[in-house]
């Protein structure tokens, strides 16, 4: 393992926060912001992960608001950002808080992206950019899913931070990537034991994931059906992308993704109003996994 891509891993711990809500843009709600994300780092989290398509301009008061918790994109679309723009604010941030910013780098999705054209040539020409800008591989991670992609993080980047998988990808893409290189998948978690609540909440979250082909082809790879990603999911689906139930089984249910290979798991919290910054179920996930 090289010495970068292992204090990477050192870095961002076991555990980390993905969160769309910390990434958003409204000026009056920054002080919010910038307070969740001290209280994060205060609760032992090793990293912040930004929902959504950011930059490091997102990532950047969190960085400041803190002193220690890494931050990074997750995903920064390379349709949306030029390259010498990247590696523009990849080296401020660089200079200014050495080895708290990680740039992490998507394809997006095709009904989301208008000039959505050859993704994995794209991504190579976009790295080849980044390298010739000076910018370094040891903090920059790929959002991967196939296995082309989880060979472009191995041998293009610091390792992949895959999005809506299982244990079972998750080992896979161990396999793929050898022991080196970060591997980081995001996992979603419902705080709710009841069952027809926590799958409902499940459900109508994950129902516009499945209009993106990029997952659903992943799901049947992994050996789920049509049947299980239509009409929002079947329960055997969302029990797979979801943890739900008491302190137990949500820990059991994270575990599996470290005992498959995972280096670190980015943990979302879902909850029926996803406008709402959930700081509440941050502080119960945080105290069931320590």
């Amino acid at each position: 393992m090289s010495d970068t891509k292992a204090s990477l891993r050192e870095s961002v711990g076991r555990y980390g926060v993905w969160s769309v809500q910390l990434r958003a843009d409204d000026p009056s709600r920054a002080a919010e912001r910038a307070e969740a994300a001290a209280e994060l780092e205060q609760l032992g989290y090793g990293a912040l992960w930004l929902g959504g398509n950011t930059s490091a301009a997102h990532a950047a008061p969190l960085i400041e608001a803190t002193s220690r918790i890494v931050v990074g994109t997750s995903i920064q679309s390379i349709w949306e950002h030029e390259v010498a723009e990247t590696a523009a604010s990849f080296a401020e941030l660089e200079v200014a808080h050495p080895g708290r910013f990680v740039l992490g780098l998507g394809v997006s999705h095709g009904p989301r992206v208008k000039e959505y054209s050859r993704p994995y040539s794209t991504m190579v020409e976009y790295l080849d950019g980044l390298d010739r800008a000076g910018t370094r591989s040891g903090h920059r991670v790929l959002a991967a899913l196939g296995p082309k992609m989880l060979d472009l993080s191995r041998d293009r980047a610091a390792g992949a931070i895959p999005y809506l998988v299982t244990p079972e990808h998750t080992a896979q893409a161990r396999e793929r990537l050898g022991e080196g290189p970060l591997l980081a998948p995001e996992f979603k978690v419902v705080l709710d034991s009841d069952p027809a609540r926590a799958r409902a909440t499940a459900r109508a979250y994950l129902a516009r994931y499945l209009e993106l082909p990029n997952y659903t082809k992943n799901f049947l790879n992994l050996g789920f059906t049509d049947d299980d990603v239509a009409g929002g999911g079947s329960d055997h689906l969302i029990d797979a992308v979801f943890a739900w139930g008491d302190e137990a089984a949500i820990r059991a249910r994270i575990d599996a993704f470290l005992d498959a290979g995972a280096d670190h798991v980015a943990l979302q919290v879902v909850e029926d109003d996803m406008t709402r910054t959930p700081r509440e179920g941050w502080r119960r996930l945080a105290a069931l996994l320590g």
